[in-house]
């Protein structure tokens, strides 16, 4: 049950369900890419003037990166909110077989719309109650752009800016009513391009210098470096540009794109040193040269298992939404087209066999269509092979996450059906409660000093090694 005031902020996100309902839609319409979101950052910073809050703009030099605060004094407590798209996955809302929206064009298939839009419902949330109460305490909303590729939060790691909150909340849109717990792998980003001789592949070899053959060179090298490195390492790569398609022609430039990852930043930096010096190596061998363009660059999350029981506290009080018959009606026919198991993205229900289980009960073993329920707390120290830059956050100030339901049970990741749900009902739904509980949970890190000294506690003890930034002193984020 909640408290009156919790109750205060669930009645003003309630009022105005249709003003963040339209902008997660809108949003969605634009579907920009990571740090190309021009318009989505215009129409927040709008929306932030709009309901009372001070705007920085371009904040830590990013042009898409910005903020609106409210309030004096501490505690700080700052909310998270994602707005990009990705590529090549328009999709009609709505409909449950693919249709693009656009051939070719973005989409929300990571449900980015609803995470920016929930959270600033909660940040807006916040605001009204500490207007009307008077209290001291900062609610700052932050406009994160490039989670999809970029590493906005890690930049503004490297500027210090997350040291200024007593907490970060966030969320993300998911097909589980959970906490997100546990920690995940850290991954940078480095381009190396690399110059050569042009010359005829038949008349004139001897006098070219081969580009391609450096990127090739590279990817072998790195290929026999994957024996000499830990286990919980791995190093991805793509070659985007082959030098072109003539095969007559030696190749005079030809650039290959490395993704490192590793469970500990501090690994992922030392490994991209040893990809650094493979590349320097085919440089060597082939007469070439190359350039290295830092690209991005994120940390391993730092759970934080006081501000996780919490927001779980605050799941349990708002309760899981209730679904309509259109909800399970588009949910179920969008489950055709995938064969996802609906238990199999709870975190508990992959690593406890008793959460399994009672999971199971409750979803029929897998086989709803809407996951409408709350799994048991699942606090955990596992591990996730993914990366995210709210990690970097987390490293600077207690952070913890909730996931909501937003689509159906088992739908796969950066899909078209997590587009043809980003305008729904079932969508809005899980907007509307992740607001409810990132707002209440919030109240309670400003009114409960002894919850904010736990976490504060933990935040340290879980920090004391300190954070090594994967971002590097020069580099600039980058929109590829």
């Amino acid at each position: 049950m909640l408290s009156e005031e919790k109750q205060g902020l669930a009645a003003f996100i309630d009022g105005h369900a249709p003003y963040f309902e339209v902008l997660s839609d809108q949003i969605w319409a634009h579907a920009e890419l990571s740090l190309k979101e021009f318009r989505s950052a215009a129409l927040y910073c709008e929306k932030l003037k709009e309901l009372g809050f001070a705007v920085t703009e371009k904040l830590c030099g990013i042009e898409t990166a910005f903020c609106g605060s409210y309030g004096s004094g501490r505690p700080v407590i700052g909310i998270l909110g994602e707005f990009d798209a990705l590529s090549g996955l328009s999709q009609k809302a709505g409909e449950t077989k693919h249709d693009p929206l656009v051939p070719g064009g973005n989409g929300h298939g990571c449900g980015h719309n609803l995470l920016g839009a929930g959270s600033l419902a909660a940040a807006a949330a916040v605001k009204t109650w500490l207007e009307k109460s008077g209290k001291p305490g900062t609610v700052i909303f932050f406009g994160c752009p490039g989670e999809e590729g970029g590493a906005g939060k890690a930049f503004m790691a490297r500027e210090g800016l997350w040291k200024e909150l007593d907490a970060a909340l966030c969320w993300h849109p998911g097909d589980a009513h959970q906490t997100m717990t546990g920690t995940n792998n850290s991954s940078i980003q480095v381009l190396y391009s690399f110059s050569g001789i042009p010359a005829h592949a038949a008349g004139d070899p001897f006098n070219g210098r081969s580009a391609l053959d450096a990127v090739e060179l590279m990817n072998v090298g790195v290929q026999f470096l994957r024996e000499h490195m830990t286990p919980d390492c791995r190093v991805h790569y793509a070659i985007t540009d082959a030098g072109g398609i003539s095969p007559n022609v030696v190749q005079s430039r030809a650039s290959v794109l490395y993704m490192v990852r590793a469970n500990k930043v501090a690994d992922a930096v030392k490994l991209t040193a040893r990809v650094d010096d493979i590349a320097k190596g085919a440089a060597l061998m082939t007469g070439t040269s190359f350039e290295r363009l830092f690209i991005d660059g994120t940390a391993e999350t730092v759970p934080n298992y006081t501000i996780e029981k919490a927001l779980y506290a605050n799941m349990e009080a708002v309760g899981v939404p209730e679904y309509a018959e259109e909800d399970f009606a588009l949910a179920s026919a969008l489950k055709k087209s995938y064969p996802g198991n609906g238990l199999d993205s709870i975190k508990g229900a992959r690593e406890n066999a008793a959460i399994r289980k009672q999971c199971a009960e409750l979803n029929q073993n897998g086989e709803k269509p809407i996951n409408d329920f709350l799994p048991p707390l699942y606090s955990s120290d596992s591990f996730s092979p993914g990366s995210t830059d709210v990690g970097d956050v987390s490293w600077l100030t207690p952070t913890s996450q909730i996931e909501a339901v937003c689509w159906p049970a088992g739908v796969p990741g950066h899909s078209w059906q997590i587009v043809a749900c980003g305008k729904s009902g079932l969508a809005h739904k899980g907007m509307l409660f992740a607001a409810k509980v990132l707002a209440a949970t919030a109240l309670d890190l400003m009114t409960d000093e002894a919850l904010l000294d736990r976490a504060k506690a933990e935040f340290a003890e879980r920090t004391a090694s300190g954070y090594v930034c994967p971002i590097e002193p020069d580099a600039v984020p980058i929109a590829l």
